[in-house]
């Protein structure tokens, strides 16, 4: 097999994803367009070029050895044309202080197993690696291949999904997976096509299989709370309803709103389009969902 994958970042010692200390793999590429994306940088599924302001000094090399199409030089930076065809390792190559880079490394699984076998000696009894995004899935042929060679290791493995991919694919994954996150971040289906690009049917419908399953007790489900989109006391609780009604032992977690994500989408020359005054909520507010979630009959709730 010689298939390889784009990973945008590869996240050492992480405490957050999983039990244990892991290593987090971010795979490029998402069908989804969250308003609140905290990874901008994971969407596209194609490889493409990064500007980081704070190394840039000016010289105008990457105009200089631009070629035609590629870029647009103002307000002294380069913005890149993602719909160029072609590489941009000319602009790399050109840029003398690390001003321009790609935003992703290709691997193929070979490589990237040995990457997470570096860490091994640090995972111990609970530890391992995650599968992150964008959303792995996308990826989907590569993921089953380094989720086979991980279990060949003994290394404990764990995903973080949206569930939005076929039926067949997440059937194909399912055995090589010790612990699986998935996302439900609106149950309404215009505000979950209006805040995430998408209808949530066939995530509904995944999660639904997933969790009459043998794997349902490796499901932990989670809900980022956005405040005003996904933060409302009518979201969650018909999230918890759907869970309820399918299995009411499911793991349960509310994500606390994170504002630091703004900064990185100067990277992709985009704009963050939530309010920059949002804040995470306080423990008095937080405590607020985890009383509803309660009241509406789901009891297996993991706190921060």
């Amino acid at each position: 097999m010689t298939s390889k994958a784009l990973v945008f970042d590869i996240k050492r010692f992480a405490v957050h994803d999983g039990t244990g200390l892991r290593t987090t793999i971010f795979f490029k590429g998402c069908p989804l367009r969250c308003k609140w994306c905290q990874n901008p940088e994971g969407l596209s599924p194609k490889r493409q070029p990064l500007y980081f302001k704070n190394d840039c000094i000016h010289c105008q090399r990457c105009l200089e050895f631009s070629k035609p199409g590629q870029i647009e030089y103002l307000k002294q930076r380069p913005y890149f044309n993602y719909d160029y065809i072609g590489s941009f390792d000319n602009l790399i190559d050109a840029c003398p202080s690390g001003a321009i880079r790609y935003d992703s490394i290709e691997y193929d699984v070979e490589t990237l197993i040995e990457k997470i076998k570096d860490d091994q000696v640090f995972y111990r009894d609970d530890g391992g690696v995650t599968f992150s995004g964008g959303e792995p899935l996308l990826q989907g042929a590569f993921l089953l291949e380094i989720l086979k060679r991980c279990k060949d290791e003994k290394i404990h493995t764990a995903i973080e999904t949206t569930m939005y991919a076929s039926l067949d694919l997440i059937k194909s994954i399912l055995p090589y997976l010790d612990l699986i996150y998935i996302d439900l971040k609106l149950f309404d289906e215009k505000l979950h096509q209006q805040y995430t690009g998408v209808l949530p049917k066939l995530i509904k419908e995944n999660i639904t299989y997933v969790l009459t399953s043998p794997y349902k007790d490796k499901v932990i489900i989670r809900t980022p709370l956005i405040p005003s989109m996904t933060a409302t006391d009518s979201n969650i609780s018909q999230i918890v309803q759907f869970l309820v009604n399918i299995y009411p032992d499911v793991k349960y977690e509310l994500l606390n709103y994170n504002p630091l994500a703004a900064s990185k989408y100067e990277l992709i020359n985009e704009q963050y389009t939530l309010d920059s005054k949002l804040k995470m909520f306080n423990n008095e507010q937080m405590e607020h969902f985890y009383q509803l979630v309660n009241q509406n009959g789901l009891k297996n709730i993991i706190k921060e």
